[in-house]
């Protein structure tokens, strides 16, 4: 794969065939170089809005106490929303039953199928209703997204596509997320849970409370999962998208991005990074056929060869 000079001494421009959006709207990138077909398609992934209010790709079996745990914060959120974009209460409970037996008759229908039918009610879908309302249904447990269609997800009745939904036992989901976070993020504080799950901070305290058996102290205030950290080794080289959610998962951005303050700009865009030991140590966008990589600081031979093959792998995907 060519390298590039680009003028600084560490600067390389990496051949490929890459993307620079988030991989929620791109459905085939939500799944990595090495999955070609949409998984959502089998049903074994789903995407749906859930943490933070913010769109996740997670197994399917995790959907329902996922959900059960987000959405009732985020409910409050989006009926504030609803009301910003000019759709009353009222309006908003008429357009998800539009919306839900639109779904249910003719089967999934994308985003501006529904504004279609939305519409039709005489309910506002102009500027951002038409995502909120869409929203509204899905916190309600109602809607979430199924199968692409000509490049677009659609949206299905969560039932058909997934089954009813089990009853959740609330404390036992709140440890469940608590363990899955420390081990994909540990050393970490019940803040940062709090931040990267949109969960209050008390409820972020009770599921660490309740797998204490299972942790150990780091630091001042923060837990690991006792002996994950002791066999823990860095991640190789990779090139991470705009918004990578790497960058949602503590308060403490600075453990990955160091002094660089580049990497998340002072209006809240994430930018692709490319991550070496653990660290951020260049941005990177696509420009003109390549990736184009803007070091933050020197980068070693060896890791700017393993962020080129990186580069290939995307290159193969879309090639």
């Amino acid at each position: 794969m060519p390298v590039h000079p680009r003028g600084r001494a560490e600067g390389r421009k990496l051949a490929a065939n890459a993307v620079g959006s988030c991989p929620q709207e791109q459905p085939h990138s939500a799944h990595g170089p090495r999955h070609r077909r949409p998984v959502t398609v089998d049903r074994a992934l789903v995407v749906s809005w859930l943490h933070r209010g913010t769109l996740h790709l997670v197994p399917a079996a995790d959907h329902h106490w996922l959900h059960a745990l987000t959405a009732p914060r985020q409910l409050v959120h989006n009926a504030r929303r609803l009301g910003e974009e000019g759709v009353p209460p009222a309006d908003a409970d008429r357009a998800v039953e539009v919306v839900m037996s639109s779904v249910r008759a003719e089967g999934p229908l994308t985003r501006e199928q529904l504004r279609d039918r939305v519409d039709a009610a005489g309910i506002r879908t102009a500027g951002q209703a038409i995502v909120h309302i869409l929203m509204a249904a899905t916190l309600r447990h109602a809607l979430v997204r199924g199968p692409v269609v000509d490049g677009r997800h659609a949206f299905v009745d969560v039932e058909s596509w997934l089954g009813p939904m089990p009853p959740v036992d609330h404390d036992a989901a709140l440890a469940e997320l608590a363990r899955r976070y420390l081990r994909g993020h540990g050393p970490a504080s019940a803040r940062d849970l709090a931040a990267w799950s949109g969960l209050t901070l008390g409820d972020a305290r009770a599921g660490l409370a309740a797998i204490a058996e299972e942790t150990e102290p780091w630091g001042d205030d923060n837990l690991v999962v006792r002996r994950d950290h002791r066999d823990a080794r860095p991640p190789p080289p990779r090139l991470l998208g705009p918004f990578d959610p790497l960058l949602h998962g503590w308060t403490d951005r600075p453990r990955i991005t160091g002094p660089h303050r580049g990497v998340v700009t002072t209006n809240g865009l994430f930018r692709a990074i490319a991550l070496v030991d653990g660290r951020a140590v260049a941005t990177w966008r696509w420009e003109r056929g390549a990736v184009d990589i803007d070091p933050l600081e020197p980068i070693a031979p060896d890791a700017l060869v393993a962020l080129g093959a990186d580069a290939d792998d995307v290159r193969r995907f879309l090639g």
